[in-house]
């Protein structure tokens, strides 16, 4: 199957080359449909992204879109064709996709590779890494600049400070949305007319406090409300007092800020690390050893580290990233906007339907972004 997204001689044997590159490295060509489900990018992207998408309907009424990016669709490709045991495909694509973006086309081609079930994590992330900046290089990237971040790092820190998976997921969510740590970390969750209630839960005895809320229901003539009995809903409450009580507290915050304000150089940032784990405590190491090998094999892959600049701000707001990410940046756009970006996102498939959870990886370039190419998909 040949691409075929431009008459332009030069610019088709851009893509040509491109394609060949993936191959060599293993990667075959796939072309998952355009139309996709839109429920699956609502659930794993926040209903944020309903109005970039280009939607549609089928006949029986279901909410359809044009794909706005390959990971899932080609993700959802696999696993329909998967007939059982470990899943392990080494994938590359090049196509439009169809996305609303300001100040730009809203159908642009897009070229990447997936990666699906390598246990090497730290060498598999490297590849990535490596064959993007070769990639970027082919289409005439001279000076690139690549921002890496870590979902898993951030993951652990916020867990090893002991919040809860609602307030995980928030801080998470938040940090890559670029919210400020003290509004995301205080007590507040949405508690506002509860708030005297789960005060009053806090502390108590499990067995009492459910107990009080159900004769709370009862004064008010509770029985039930949505299906769920007085007694579901004293659970409810209680578990909700439960994870207020466990918020972050100023201490805690103070720990995720000094993770935050880690940025530059990577090999530095293992020894703040480090340090920071040992100073607050933290049960991060597995972490922490899984970026540092991933440091050894960029540079065993000839991967200058020195021109990486780490920041641990830096986060995707998609659920589905659970380690490394990176951004490839062309200096010399006026807008900053990436290049080329991926990362690791070993939960999707399960997500998807898979049984278990598949190592998996990425990238993705959009090509309407490089100067030297003249597109049109």
């Amino acid at each position: 199957m040949s691409p075929q997204l431009t008459d332009e001689p030069a610019t088709q044997e851009a893509c040509e080359r491109l394609l060949a590159l993936f191959a060599r490295e293993g990667y075959r060509r796939v072309e998952p449909p355009v139309l996709q489900p839109a429920e699956v990018f609502l659930d794993l992207s926040g209903e944020d992204i309903r109005r970039r998408l280009f939607v549609t309907a089928s006949g029986d009424g279901a909410e359809l879109c044009l794909r706005p990016e390959y990971t899932i669709p080609v993700t959802r490709m696999l696993l329909a064709g998967h007939d059982g045991g470990p899943l392990r495909a080494a994938v590359s694509y090049l196509g439009p996709v169809f996305r609303l973006r300001a100040g730009e086309t809203g159908e642009f081609p897009q070229a990447g590779v997936e990666s699906f079930g390598r246990e090497d994590t730290g060498a598999a992330d490297a590849e990535i890494l490596s064959l993007a900046m070769e990639a970027a290089a082919a289409l005439g990237l001279r000076d690139p600049v690549v921002r890496l971040g870590d979902m898993g790092l951030l993951n652990a820190v916020v867990t090893a400070l002991g919040a809860d998976a609602p307030t995980r997921r928030r801080l998470l969510r938040g940090v890559a949305a670029g919210q400020p740590l003290a509004a995301l970390a205080g007590n507040g969750d949405g508690d506002g007319d509860y708030a005297g209630l789960l005060d009053a839960l806090a502390g108590q005895d499990p067995r009492a406090a459910q107990a009080f809320v159900e004769d709370v229901l009862a004064i008010a003539g509770i029985s039930r409300v949505g299906g769920r009995s007085a007694s579901d809903i004293a659970r409810r409450f209680l578990a909700r007092a439960e994870r207020r009580a466990a918020a972050f507290g100023d201490e805690k915050r103070a720990v995720l800020e000094r993770y935050l304000a880690i940025a530059g150089d990577p090999d530095d940032a293992v020894t703040e690390l480090r340090r920071l784990a040992a100073d607050a405590g933290l049960d991060i190491g597995a972490a922490v050893d899984l970026f540092e090998e991933r440091l050894g094999f960029f540079a065993a892959r000839d991967v200058a580290v020195e021109r990486i600049r780490f920041s641990a701000r830096f986060a995707r707001n998609l659920d589905y990233y659970s380690g490394f990410i990176f951004e490839i940046d062309d200096p010399a756009r006026p807008d900053r906007r990436p290049v080329a970006a991926g990362g690791r996102y070993d939960g999707l498939a399960e997500r998807l339907g898979a049984a278990a959870p598949v190592p998996a990886v990425g990238c993705a370039l959009w090509l309407d972004r490089f100067d030297s190419l003249t597109l049109t998909a």
